[in-house]
């Protein structure tokens, strides 16, 4: 996993942040973007892996928590509505949705600048 101090900016065409986690890339970002091509004729950019922060309770970590991995990347704008659907099948989320019900706090506060809506 790199580690990444800054948002890697998008692309021009590539606005939508998804989340796919538990998801480790490595050195592999071109075949990534290869797979979503070829199985759901979708442009994806990636964009980093993420590693977890801890869950919180009542304003503490709860120990043996975080430590995941999962990865960001981004959907092509004429895109998204097509693979708005089969996303979910594979468990990715739009980074919204992740923020929207509370799983933001497991990422450095930087992230927050990916959501879009």
């Amino acid at each position: 996993m790199s580690a990444v101090t800054k948002n890697v900016p998008l692309k021009e065409g590539f606005e939508q942040v998804c989340v796919w986690p538990a998801t480790i890339v490595g050195d592999k970002k071109a075949e990534f973007e290869t797979f979503f091509l070829e199985e759901t004729g979708t442009r994806v950019q990636f964009l980093e892996e993420v590693e977890t922060g801890p869950d919180m309770h009542e304003g503490q970590p709860v120990e043996g928590t975080g430590g995941r991995v999962d990865v960001f990347f981004a959907v092509h704008n004429e895109d998204v509505m097509k693979f708005a659907v089969p996303r979910l099948s594979m468990g990715i989320r739009w980074i919204e949705d992740v923020y929207g019900n509370g799983g933001g706090h497991m990422y450095p506060a930087r992230c927050n600048a990916y959501k879009t809506w």
